[in-house]
């Protein structure tokens, strides 16, 4: 369940000789479809939830490349049952293994963060949950040539691409595709709510309301810079498609990242679709191998890979605050009534997205920049969380989760208030202290 080819998890070329057969514009739509969809009942639910690493006293204080490699190289003899990777900026991410169930999701990972919270204290270094650094600058930890050719790509569109790569930091939740049948469990209405309650999620649970220790107008600005990197890049396919189908063409249409060539450097092209490349062949013809590259090259908020990895959340704060994200998302999606309740929940919402395909849709951009402030997407939200604490029991969740859900509702839902908030008052405050006078929200 867990995907390990993301934005920092991927290794670089691998055996780049595998698979040099050239593939077909019919060849690429069937091996999509039979990739990224694969479907049968829900049983299984993965997360991965990726830290910033700071100094725990002084967090404003930037960790230097050599003390994060010594770090990084101490958690590397630790056995953990999550496999550990390094996101570009030197982000620390954990990807669970495939659960059976919440709680054994919960646990496998609670144990691995508690083990690499010990190492890294050892070196005066903590965790820090929060969906974009709000005190420094991008900077690259990881020098090679994925990431390379990855920022010269996301360059041409702006600095949104460097922030997402070296700044940034999420919990994902991992669902199965759902059955082949229709229903609150099937998949075409499982993708259908991913990116209608994606929205939802966004405003809920945005923790990023900070660049360069000032606000900057968005409570989730994690998601404003996947916003700026472009549909082709970070979009949906058209939300009025049969998914399989959707997102077949949409990888086709797509632009090529790079082209990975033996001995030599990688090519980074401008405005190459993969469909273009199978076409022109050029500068050498594109293989199964390049196919299944290129598909870790996009981040949509919601991405098939044979599970779906809803990548719209953003880190959350405290030691155990991606479980409240974990537990809700797994509730609304892996249990028949909590299901059926988020789908008539979000379903007003979605006459906001203007048929757009998310995140570039009014929809999305009001959750990221108003948080559940936004009086509909907190009252779909408060219906969602409702939902998600009824189910959680049928799920086998202990009291201790669904108390830490009921009491995130309280504190944030309900009041129309996200983790955002909280950063915005404790800035507010200090610059109140500084100046000795009060500033109020």
């Amino acid at each position: 369940m867990s995907d390990t080819s993301g934005t920092g998890s991927a290794g670089d070329c691998g055996d780049c000789t595998e698979h040099r057969t050239a593939v077909t514009e019919p060849e690429v739509e069937a091996l999509v479809r039979g990739i990224c969809f694969k479907t049968g009942p829900p049983r299984t639910l993965g997360v991965e939830v990726e830290w910033l690493v700071h100094e725990l006293r002084t967090p404003q204080r930037p960790v230097t490349p050599a003390r994060l490699e010594a770090a990084y190289a101490a958690l590397r003899t630790v056995p953990l049952g999550s496999a550990l990777t390094v996101e570009p900026g030197g982000q620390l991410e954990l990807s669970s293994p495939p659960a059976a169930s919440l709680m054994e999701c919960i646990g496998t990972v609670s144990a691995d963060l508690d083990a690499v919270r010990a190492v890294l204290a050892q070196d005066g270094l903590g965790l820090v949950g929060v969906g974009h650094d709000p005190w420094h600058e991008p900077r690259r930890f990881l020098r090679q040539p994925r990431y390379d050719a990855m920022e010269a790509c996301l360059d041409r569109t702006g600095a949104a691409g460097r922030h997402m790569m070296c700044a940034s930091a999420s919990v994902q939740v991992c669902v199965d595709a759902g059955h082949e049948e229709p229903g609150p469990l099937g998949h075409e209405r499982r993708w259908w709510l991913a990116h209608q309650l994606g929205a939802v999620l966004v405003a809920a649970f945005a923790n990023s309301p900070l660049a360069a220790g000032q606000p900057t107008g968005w409570l989730s600005t994690r998601q404003l810079m996947w916003m700026e990197i472009g549909a082709g890049r970070a979009g949906a396919p058209p939300p009025d498609g049969e998914p399989r189908t959707a997102w077949a063409r949409h990888v086709l249409d797509a632009p090529v990242m790079c082209v990975r060539l033996d001995g030599a450097p990688w090519e980074v092209p401008d405005g190459l679709t993969f469909r273009d490349w199978i076409r022109k062949g050029e500068p050498r013809p594109p293989t199964r191998a390049d196919l299944e590259y290129h598909l870790t090259t996009l981040f949509p908020p919601v991405r098939p890979r044979g599970h779906l990895e809803l990548r719209m959340i953003d880190a959350q704060p405290g030691d155990d605050g991606w479980i409240v994200p974990l537990a809700v998302t797994a509730a609304l999606f892996d249990d028949p009534e909590a299901a059926e309740s988020a789908y008539r929940a979000v379903k007003p919402l979605a006459e906001r997205a203007l048929a757009l395909p998310a995140p570039h849709n009014p929809l999305w951009t009001d959750a990221a920049r108003y948080g559940p402030a936004d009086p509909e997407l907190r009252e779909a939200a408060v219906a969602c969380f409702t939902a998600a604490l009824e189910a959680l029991p049928r799920l086998g969740a202990t009291t201790a989760v669904t108390d830490a859900v009921a009491a995130y509702q309280d504190r944030y839902v309900a009041r129309g208030r996200c983790p955002a908030d909280d950063l915005l008052d404790s800035l507010r405050g200090t610059a109140a202290r500084t100046h000795g006078k009060d500033i109020r929200p």
